[in-house]
């Protein structure tokens, strides 16, 4: 959505390629802010191929996650502002759901620029990349010591901005991982739909599932014994559950 809402404000041509099943809110916003979408059958990475097939011939600008500079640097900014909002102290954990995972990428270097800059210390929040069950490549090659992880056959979950079946910048993610002393973990897709529900029941939020996923995560993590009574916690929230009522309409306990 926001890829056709700034090429129509520009006036640049924009083609969008989605799954198929991909919610119909974010394909109905991009027809309505210009854009060229085409549908395709499979995963983001069918149409990242499609994309590849035709950018030379077409003259297209590729802006999919890592094959242009500009994502990293806009992501960044979430490390800027986690630490102005927390009056230059990092938090203890940071929780963030992973698809392509640019946003662990972008904070990180985020954290390394204000070092450097004098604004902050040395210390560093414990990263933890949050992934659905059924989309889980972070997780099992975080697991298995791996330095980058296989790709994700017949990949599934309601959260469609999670399911990335293998991560262009899978390495750079869990070194962070590591590096942090953090860690991955996965949730399952009847447990964002409970834990929405029960952070809109109780804080009138209408997030998305993968906002969800990252609050079932604290849970667990609690539970586990890796994040301890009384540390400073940062949970992010990436999306609206507007973007998925089919999904919230379908749930558990509908």
């Amino acid at each position: 959505g926001a890829l056709a809402a700034y090429a129509a404000r520009a006036g640049v041509e924009a083609h969008v390629f989605m799954p198929r099943d991909t919610p119909r809110a974010n394909i109905v916003e991009c027809r309505e802010l210009g854009a060229h979408v085409t549908l395709v059958e499979g995963l983001i990475t069918d149409c990242a191929a499609e994309i590849s097939r035709r950018k030379a011939n077409e003259g297209w600008f590729d802006t999919s996650t890592l094959k242009e500079p500009y994502r990293v640097e806009g992501k960044k900014t979430l490390g800027y502002e986690v630490a102005e909002q927390l009056k230059w102290q990092l938090p203890n954990v940071i929780l963030y759901p992973a698809g392509g995972g640019t946003g662990l990428i972008g904070m990180w270097k985020a954290f390394d620029e204000m070092e450097a800059l004098g604004w902050i210390g040395q210390n560093r929040p414990r990263m933890f990349a949050v992934q659905p069950a059924g989309c889980a490549p972070i997780v099992r090659a975080f697991e298995f010591g791996e330095e980058s992880g296989a790709e994700v056959q017949d990949a599934h979950t309601i959260a469609s901005g999670l399911r990335v079946p293998k991560a262009i910048g899978d390495f750079l993610i869990l070194k962070i991982l590591r590096e942090s002393n953090g860690g991955a973990i996965a949730v399952d897709d009847e447990e964002m739909i409970r834990v929405a529900r029960e952070v809109g029941t109780r804080e009138g939020l209408f997030i998305c599932p993968e906002g969800a996923a990252c609050f079932a995560a604290l849970k667990l993590l609690r539970s586990a014994g890796k994040i301890a009574s009384g540390e400073c916690v940062v949970v992010f929230n990436t999306g609206s559950g507007i973007k998925y009522l089919e999904a919230y309409d379908r749930g558990v306990g509908g």
